[in-house]
């Protein structure tokens, strides 16, 4: 996994004052992680415009100018003039080379876009506006320097952003590159190196971008076991007895040994799936909450009270219920508008999703600042797992999971770890990657996946 920062100033600073680094030498290497990538995907007959603003960002973008100067046919944009002093020494500097500073933005092969940092804290003015929406209008490739114009500093896009094909993010990974709302102007993100390598740079940080390498399949390594070794999953079911009955062929498709449907009703299941109306003493786990419906709550309270690992999902995060069960380790998976219901429930705020969506990290440090033990796992383009002091964010969801049954098959994928012992933030790590890689290595269009295919993908990982 990587460290992300909310703001990357202090780390600049650090390396001005440690390591005698100046503010010339960084912007010279991150220039020069910007040509690297250019020379390394494009041949010298491109042309490319750098559009560049008045501060730091557009001193990289015009330093990148004189280092594809003579190479490439370069041409620089600076529709508000430069106001900082490095990019007053920039533009100097390009001036005796004579790069060609034009007037309007013109036909190109790629585009270069060094308006804004990823320190912006203020709503675009008309004219950036206008500038931006054209720079989208022309089917080139597009490269962020550093994070995507009109993303601010909190990863929101108040009106508009440039919509890049890869960031060049500058000395380390942002949170703002990682909202929902980012995930469809980002494009792929790269870290620029600046003088020093990341482990030098960065400092501690309390949020990870998990990678691949962070799921820990439950493969079977020891040869003398059996059924039981593997753990029982419960699934409790409700009125909408799809979920459960989805949510119970995930889990045995991922390892557990045993599955046990828990409903007052009969439900068609496949015949290695067990169903009862109990609790199982043996079970080593339980899922419940999807498709739950209208359960009698003293039924729920004891389910909840119960010493085992426990997933909650969907409908009982709307109900009071829950709240005895989150000063304990357990897994909550809600999507925002369950999640909202959750911080009403949780006294922690009475917002909307929208709200919500604009400010995903900061309701997700309250929820963990609040109950430390949960595991919270708040679904999104973005996913977002905390617990503790730390928040762990999966960026590998795709479009293709947005259909209904999907979050039954995490829950039954988050249960089936449970029950086999692992902890409850492992389970919820492993699983939300391997649904999230799942979905992504479907070959049919992206808009047919059935929760079916999803847990035969899920067998293939």
């Amino acid at each position: 996994m990587q460290k992300l920062f909310y703001e990357v100033a202090s780390l600049d600073k650090r390396c001005y004052e440690q390591f005698a680094l100046s503010e010339d030498l960084l912007m010279e290497h991150a220039s020069a992680s910007m040509y690297e990538y250019i020379e390394n995907n494009f041949d010298n007959s491109k042309s490319i415009i750098i559009v560049c603003g008045v501060g730091n960002n557009g001193a990289d973008g015009i330093a990148l100018a004189r280092l594809l100067y003579s190479k490439y046919n370069i041409k620089l944009f600076l529709p508000f003039g430069v106001k900082s002093n490095m990019a007053k020494l920039q533009l100097k500097r390009v001036e005796l080379l004579g790069i060609d500073i034009v007037e309007n933005i013109e036909n190109c092969d790629v585009i270069v876009d060094c308006l804004f940092g990823s320190g912006l804290n203020k709503d675009l003015n008309e004219k950036s506006q206008e500038i931006i929406n054209k720079l989208n209008s022309y089917d080139v490739f597009k490269i962020a320097c550093d994070i995507p114009s009109g993303i601010n500093n909190l990863g929101q896009v108040t009106t508009i952003a440039f919509e890049a094909n890869i960031t060049i993010t500058m000395g380390a990974l942002k949170v703002s590159l990682f909202t929902d709302v980012a995930k469809d102007y980002v494009g792929k993100i790269e870290v620029a190196n600046l003088g020093v390598q990341r482990e030098v740079y960065e400092t501690s940080s309390n949020i990870f971008l998990l990678d691949e390498k962070d799921m820990n399949l439950p493969f079977r390594e020891k040869k003398n076991s059996h059924k039981g070794s593997f753990g029982h999953l419960n699934v409790v079911a409700g009125c909408k007895k799809g979920a459960g009955a989805i949510a119970a062929k995930a889990a045995f498709g991922f390892g557990v040994g045993l599955v046990s449907v828990v409903c007052h009703e009969d439900i068609d299941l496949p015949y290695h799936i067990m169903q009862t109306h109990f609790i199982s003493p043996n079970c080593t786990a339980i899922a419940i909450g999807m498709g739950l419906g209208k359960y009698e709550v003293d039924e729920i309270e004891k389910i909840l009270s119960k010493d085992i690992p426990i997933i909650i999902d969907a409908d009982l995060l709307h109900e009071e219920v829950v709240l005895q069960a989150l000063e304990k380790e357990i897994v909550l998976t809600p999507h925002p508008k369950e999640f909202c219901s959750l911080l009403k429930l949780c006294g922690i705020d009475n917002i909307d999703v929208e709200t919500l969506q604009n400010n995903r990290f900061a309701y997700v440090e309250l929820f963990r600042k609040k109950y430390p033990k949960v595991v919270l796992l708040l679904k999104g383009a973005n996913v977002l797992i905390s617990q503790n002091d730390k928040i762990y964010i999966n960026s590998f969801g795709t479009a293709v999971l947005a259909k209904g049954g999907s979050g039954d098959v995490l829950s039954g994928l988050i249960g089936s770890l449970l029950a086999q012992g692992y902890s409850a933030l492992d389970a919820a790590i492993t699983a939300s990657l391997a649904h999230a890689k799942a979905a992504s290595n479907y070959k049919k269009n992206n808009y047919s996946l059935i929760p079916a295919d999803l847990v035969e993908e899920v067998k293939k990982l």
